[in-house]
């Protein structure tokens, strides 16, 4: 996806997110990634601290693993922060 498509995505997620939620609010950020160790620990580390209930479920095959983190967020801004950031550091991430 291009920089301007993801930046005109975000836009309307947030705009979305604004309308339909209460802010702080619970968000569910979903994930899919090539079953490695290390990726589904990077998309772990990035939800450190933040009192997040992540489950993995590995896909039929197990080629595929994916990851619900469930977390509280204190606004629109800070949803999007967060998959920009999965997105800059885990390779072949795919969100949800």
């Amino acid at each position: 996806m291009s920089e301007e498509k993801k930046e005109e995505f975000y836009e309307k997620l947030k705009t979305q997110l604004q309308d339909t939620s209460l802010w702080p609010s619970e968000y569910l950020y979903k994930f899919i990634v090539p079953t490695n160790a290390k990726e589904i620990k990077q998309i772990e580390s990035i939800f450190d601290n933040l009192g997040a209930v992540i489950t993995t479920k590995k896909s039929k095959n197990g080629k595929y693993t994916s990851v619900s983190i469930n977390v509280r967020m204190k606004n629109p801004d800070a949803v999007i922060e967060k998959y920009k950031e999965v997105g800059r550091k885990v390779e072949g991430v795919i969100s949800l």
